[in-house]
């Protein structure tokens, strides 16, 4: 059964709710782009409320070295610093339709394809391969400076379609099932693309277009009315 809940997604969300600092040893160079991209990235976090975006996502596969594309839209809106009160919704419609929701600490994954949806609290995902990174969202500022070191390969890069960002590189510090993530912020703030690299040299790289801050979403777009024939799995 292919699991589709994208890690870098979270990484997204993450970078732009909470912020990340850079140790005091960078190059100059390098750390004034930095120190220029974590004040956007702070002033991108305490001003946003809502998100709403079209979002694609590349899993590509170092063994076959096969990529396989997806695409869909995002619904966000971030809760309290430390708490599990953010609310997502992931809904993929290309190649598949299936639907992640996320509220008050509990997830539902629906794939209607075969009338079936994975409930559970998003900690018993620590268990999966994804779960190191779905836990950071919980994670303090403290915290994350603990988990990574360094950034490196600062650098400027316009991405397709003309969008201007800053990119850095993120490697943790300690275990982890993946090497390192890239993490692409545009001029407003906003972690545009992540890339994933995982310990076997597969990566998953995740976009984000046509982003609309600030615009009301009503809260039921988080919880997924189903029939009562849907069968329900404990995650």
């Amino acid at each position: 059964m292919k699991k589709l809940f994208p890690p870098c997604l979270v990484l997204a969300l993450l970078a732009t709710v909470l912020p990340l600092e850079p140790v005091s040893n960078a190059r100059a160079q390098s750390a004034g782009l930095v120190s220029s991209v974590l004040s956007r990235m702070e002033r991108a976090k305490q001003s946003l409320k809502t998100l709403r975006a079209n979002v694609s996502m590349s899993k590509y596969n170092s063994q076959l070295r096969d990529t396989e594309d997806f695409s869909g839209i995002v619904l966000y809106v971030p809760g309290s610093a430390g708490s599990a009160s953010a609310l997502m919704r992931l809904e993929w419609n290309k190649p598949q339709h299936e639907i992640l929701a996320v509220s008050n600490g509990n997830y539902s994954l629906y794939r209607p394809r075969l009338n079936m949806v994975i409930e559970g609290k998003t900690g018993s995902m620590k268990s999966q391969k994804d779960g190191d990174v779905l836990a950071l969202i919980n994670m303090s500022a403290a915290q994350l400076r603990t988990k990574f070191g360094n950034f490196q390969d600062e650098r400027e890069e316009t991405l397709w379609g003309g969008v201007r960002t800053t990119h850095f590189k993120a490697v943790p510090k300690t275990a982890a099932s993946y090497k390192y993530i890239e993490i692409w912020v545009d001029d407003s703030g906003m972690p545009v693309q992540t890339k994933m690299v995982e310990k076997n040299d597969d990566s998953t790289t995740l976009r984000l277009s046509s982003v609309e801050k600030n615009q009301a979403i009503s809260k039921d777009q988080f919880t997924l009315k189903l029939d009562s024939n849907v069968k329900r799995v404990k995650g």
